[in-house]
């Protein structure tokens, strides 16, 4: 007799219901359910969510009052900004984990422009010693722009170029660089990310997956199975596929438990950061929660 696949689904999960049964643990806790979910999740929110009005110390301050782990800042120039944000994470616990470039839309390394390209490599140099001197162990990088301007191809060679120019200072730094998938018309498939990164052949270059960004072209789900142990940091965002626009965590087409499965696929752990707009105490503690809800892999 066939089975097909949602038969043995179905065999397997009354099996370990009736092995529970027979080792005195009847039905299915919470705890069970955690333990189904491989990899340790932590939460973190974008920087520009927290209230515009508050200082660097009582942003972190909130941040640590609603239950986050970390923080995802940009790029900063000023050194004694730079130590009020070490500051704020030493008193706090609340770590700043990614430093998300400034410079990559106005200086991307597609460019032709020489201009443009001093300028991109002098942001992402700031960004990598920003990581360092702040303890993040990765910097966010959008690495090109397909525009009327500029053809495909050459953004994939000229992007690679300069970014391998940057991989010795990465080392150096033991800071990770981390591209997104983004709105730039690049990248536009899993199997293209994945052999984008691999060419690159280096520990200090990764994969930062955004699930909102994709859903208007792919499924999360497949590519975070796809791009696998190439993902170092994940951000997240609702989308309404319908509608084209962005949403809160949970709203929206995107199938969260599904793509909850696939990072558990992949055994991830680390970063899961929040980038939507921000608000109020109040919301960004709904943001919690609802992050809270994707890690255990419950509808939100």
């Amino acid at each position: 007799m066939k089975i097909n696949r949602r038969q043995f689904m179905n065999t397997t999960f009354l099996g370990a219901i009736a092995g529970s049964a027979l080792t005195g643990n009847v039905g299915i806790s919470g705890a069970a359910h955690a333990q189904a979910l491989r990899g340790s999740l932590k939460k973190s929110c974008y920087y520009s969510m927290f209230p515009e009005d508050l200082s660097i110390a009582d942003k972190f301050s909130l941040a640590k009052r609603i239950g986050l782990d970390g923080i995802e800042i940009p790029t900063v120039e000023n050194t004694d900004v730079v130590q009020e944000f070490g500051a704020a994470s030493r008193k706090t616990g609340v770590a700043i984990h990614s430093i998300m470039n400034s410079d990559h839309w106005r200086h991307p390394f597609s460019s032709i422009d020489q201009a443009d390209i001093k300028a991109g490599m002098k942001g992402m140099e700031t960004s990598l010693h920003n990581a360092r001197d702040l303890g993040a162990d990765t910097v966010l990088l959008v690495p090109a722009v397909v525009n009327p301007e500029t053809s495909y191809s050459d953004a994939y060679a000229r992007s690679q170029k300069y970014i391998r120019e940057l991989l010795p200072l990465a080392s150096e730094l033991k800071v990770i660089i981390a591209i997104e998938n983004v709105w730039n018309k690049f990248l536009l498939s899993p199997v293209e990310f994945a052999r984008y990164v691999d060419e690159f052949d280096s520990p200090w270059l990764k994969a930062y997956f955004d699930v909102g960004n994709i859903a208007l072209y792919g499924y999360p789900h497949d590519w975070i199975r796809t791009l696998g142990k190439r993902i170092v940091k994940v951000h997240v965002k609702g989308f309404d596929t319908g509608n084209k626009e962005f949403v809160n965590i949970g709203d929206g087409t995107i199938d969260w438990i599904e793509a909850r499965r696939a990072l558990s696929d992949i055994s991830y752990s680390g970063y899961v950061n929040a980038e939507i707009r921000g608000g109020d105490e109040a919301y960004l503690r709904n943001v919690c929660t609802r992050l809270d809800r994707f890690f255990e892999g419950k509808e939100i």
